[in-house]
């Protein structure tokens, strides 16, 4: 079997390497008695870095979002070593999220709609089934406006994430970079960010889903299950 057919890793996974052996690191393990702050930090990051291009290899796919990802692991280690100003974490915890909304948006008027690629995509969905249940019912000019509408729920979300971040890291993050109390507050913020800003942006991700599928029901005649591709 090649690279490029192979299954992206699951959920408890992602979260081990991105987010719990990371958090552990730089909350207990960063102290002068161990590891220090600034091999601490590197230490935490390799962790998502190394698991990202891990995954890349394995699955033969680096997607615009997974791209980002690292880039932001990057720049968290880059202000951290360079011991920048704690604000500028929490521009760029805010940009991340940020540009993500925005390339959702100006990409609905390219060829390569973001939209396709998280949600109205071939490996879930059956396109060419919906594609011609839109044709016998005349509805195929509908099917944009009910595309732009769901991106921009999806966008929303995006901003929502980008907004919450902002603010997670201005509360949390106060101390020096370079500094063990730094990254004990990374390492917090890191852990709480999951349940308070990945909750209210799962929500808007399942409102846009919810409204592209109500919406190909009503426009195509068919059931959610005749639209999934069959495992």
């Amino acid at each position: 079997m090649s690279s490029a057919n192979q299954k992206p890793t699951g959920f408890f996974s992602q979260l081990i390497f991105n987010i719990i052996i990371p958090v552990v690191i730089l909350t207990r393990f960063s102290g002068a008695e161990y590891l220090g702050p600034t091999l601490g930090v590197i230490i935490a990051l390799i962790f998502p870095i190394g698991f990202g291009l891990w995954e890349r290899n394995k699955t033969g796919k680096f997607n615009f979002i997974s791209g980002l990802g690292i880039i932001s692991v990057l720049m968290t280690g880059g202000i951290s070593l360079l011991e920048l100003d704690a604000k500028y974490i929490a521009i760029k915890e805010a940009l991340i999220p940020g540009l993500i909304g925005v390339a959702i948006i100006v990409s609905q008027y390219t060829k390569y709609p973001l939209l396709k690629t998280m949600l109205f995509n071939d490996k879930v969905m059956d396109i060419p089934k919906i594609e011609n249940a839109l044709e016998q019912k005349g509805n195929t000019s509908k099917l944009p406006k009910v595309q732009i509408v769901a991106s921009n729920i999806l966008a929303g979300s995006f901003f929502l994430s980008s907004v919450l971040n902002y603010v997670l890291a201005k509360m949390i993050v106060v101390s020096p970079a370079g500094t063990e109390a730094y990254n004990n507050e990374l390492g917090r913020m890191t852990a709480i960010s999951y349940p308070v800003i990945m909750v209210p942006s799962m929500i808007l991700f399942f409102l846009a889903l919810y409204y592209l599928f109500s919406s190909l029901k009503k426009l195509t005649g068919l059931k959610v299950e005749e639209m999934l591709i069959e495992q």
